[in-house]
């Protein structure tokens, strides 16, 4: 999968990639709605940066005029933001940077830079894909090394998710500051072995059929299913956040999208109301249908809604 992109040690290595191949920058507009370590190669290069808010739909909230010597980052959100970005890359084109770590099997779009991180979909340590527009010729020396970060991968095949939740934070936090190099041979080699279309129609699948369920009451909007390639979780906005520590309790992870916008935000913030109170149900290939009915016969329990869910 990517075989034209440059793989890296990481997705703030692929940005960093990025960023360095661009002959001129000035600044550049990254979202309030997006994880904090997308700062780490700004500040490590010195790059300029200006905020920027979106709509309850996941979409850039003004009209952005960038000047000569700008770009702007948008994220595919939760891998359900293909058709909107093909419109940004026709608005935008080569001063767009498409942030696709939550939509690995969305295609690139021909001279857009783009970023990619695996991890987030199959169970590799590390790595990072960039496809980057002609720009300077930067040499990457060093190839990384992976085996030290796998202890949460291993924990989570011999005795479960949560038992390797701690390695796996420690683990991330050892990806911080990494200098640019290359993606590591074992990384590599693990990605060469998965079977990335049957993952695919796992994840669609059971996507498909919590949102059949769940979109009379999903305050989010989700677009045509058939408009993107592969989701990341299924988004479930329902204006509160206390199903999450309920299906927590019982033994569905659900991960928050991401905890630095509450510092970054206020309350009135469309970015805050999303990152405090949307539920992100796991689809991953982990799971099937069994999972998904006892997902949904949960919320059901602990919700009042006034739907029906068929076969829950």
């Amino acid at each position: 999968m990517h075989n034209s992109g440059i793989f890296v040690a990481s997705g703030r290595n692929a940005e960093e990639l990025i960023l360095r191949n661009l002959l001129h920058i000035s600044k550049l507009w990254i979202p309030y709605f997006t994880c904090k370590v997308i700062l780490e190669p700004l500040h490590k290069l010195g790059v300029n940066y200006k905020f920027y808010h979106i709509t309850k739909d996941l979409e850039i909230a003004q009209d952005i005029h960038l000047e000569e010597g700008d770009y702007i980052l948008y994220t595919n959100y939760f891998g359900i933001k293909d058709e909107y970005v093909s419109r940004l890359a026709k608005k935008y084109q080569h001063h767009l940077i498409i942030d696709n770590a939550q939509a690995l099997y969305s295609k690139p779009i021909n001279k857009i830079n783009t970023i990619y991180s695996p991890r987030k979909f199959v169970g590799i340590p590390d790595g990072g894909i960039a496809y980057c527009i002609s720009g300077h010729d930067v040499c990457i020396d060093e190839t990384d090394i992976s085996y030290g970060r796998c202890s949460h991968l291993l924990k989570r095949l011999d005795i479960g998710p949560t038992d390797g939740y701690s390695d796996f934070r420690l683990n991330s936090g050892k990806l911080e500051n990494l200098p640019l190099r290359r993606m590591s041979n074992l990384t590599r080699h693990i990605m060469l072995a998965i079977n990335y279309s049957d993952i695919k129609n796992r994840r669609r699948t059971n996507f498909e059929y919590l949102h059949n369920q769940l979109k009379g009451i999903n305050q989010l909007r989700i677009p045509p299913i058939e408009s993107f390639e592969c989701p990341l979780t299924y988004p479930f906005l329902i204006g509160h956040n206390a199903l999450k520590s309920y299906l927590i309790s019982n033994k569905v992870y659900v991960a928050t999208y991401w905890p630095n916008v509450l510092e970054w935000c206020n309350r009135k913030d469309v970015e805050y109301n999303l990152t405090q109170n949307i539920v992100h149900l796991p689809i991953d290939q982990r799971y099937g249908l069994r999972d998904m009915k006892r997902i949904l016969q949960l919320i059901l329990n602990y919700g009042n809604y006034n739907t029906t869910f068929s076969g829950a």
